[in-house]
């Protein structure tokens, strides 16, 4: 009889530690399923990263040469203001 008794106790025994098994691996499931979100967000966040300096390069590549273009002009108008005392300073002498 003792043996009839110690099988159900058995069998309760084992769905317990079967019960607490599975428990443990939905814990690690759910852990494991957040890791792989937030790596997911990580690659996102990569992503746009990356994206984001290819925009800002772009803007840096467009103010060198706006910058370059305005030395140009710079450079130009001073070309002319000098033009222009010359001019003065060449009336001045005829009108005088």
């Amino acid at each position: 009889m003792a043996s009839a008794e110690s099988q159900p106790r058995f069998g309760q025994s084992v769905k317990g530690l079967l019960s607490d098994k599975v428990g443990s691996c939905s814990g690690d499931v759910i852990a494991l399923t957040r890791q792989v979100l937030k790596g997911s967000r990580s690659q996102e966040l990569l992503g746009q990263a990356a994206r984001n300096m290819v925009i800002q390069e772009d803007a840096i590549l467009h103010s060198e040469d706006s910058l370059r273009k305005m030395s140009i002009i710079t450079t130009h108008l001073q070309y002319h203001v000098e033009h222009s005392k010359n001019l003065q300073d060449q009336l001045r002498h005829l009108l005088n």
